[in-house]
């Protein structure tokens, strides 16, 4: 499924997104360790600070997209048959598209709620 033409696309795909999972991933974990505790209302008030907000949708999507490209890489690799590899590639995409419309979705019920 993959070309020569899109390969230069992905490469940088793939390490765009790493850099910016490696600083938002650092920015979540410093967040998560200077929480005072973990209970329902501190989490909402946390999520519900717009900052935060924009900042965890950001790391949501960039997390499924990265996470696509390298399963995409995965099956592009290692599923030889065609039909099982374009199943495969379609499962996975519209996996991640619900996973990332999901995530979407509840951070801002929470982060746009009164």
């Amino acid at each position: 499924m993959s070309t020569a033409r899109d390969g230069t696309g992905h490469f940088l795909g793939q390490r765009v997104s790493a850099v910016v999972l490696a600083l938002l991933g650092m920015w979540f974990v410093v967040v998560m360790a200077t929480l005072p505790e973990f209970s329902y209302t501190t989490v909402i008030a946390f999520i519900g600070k717009p900052l935060n907000t924009v900042l965890l949708l950001v790391l949501s999507v960039t997390i499924a997209y990265h996470s696509y490209l390298g399963v995409q890489v995965v099956i592009d690799d290692y599923v030889h048959a065609t039909g099982l590899r374009l199943a495969s590639l379609y499962v996975s995409q519209t996996a991640h598209a619900v996973l990332a419309v999901a995530a979407v979705y509840s951070l801002l019920k929470i982060g746009l709620r009164p």
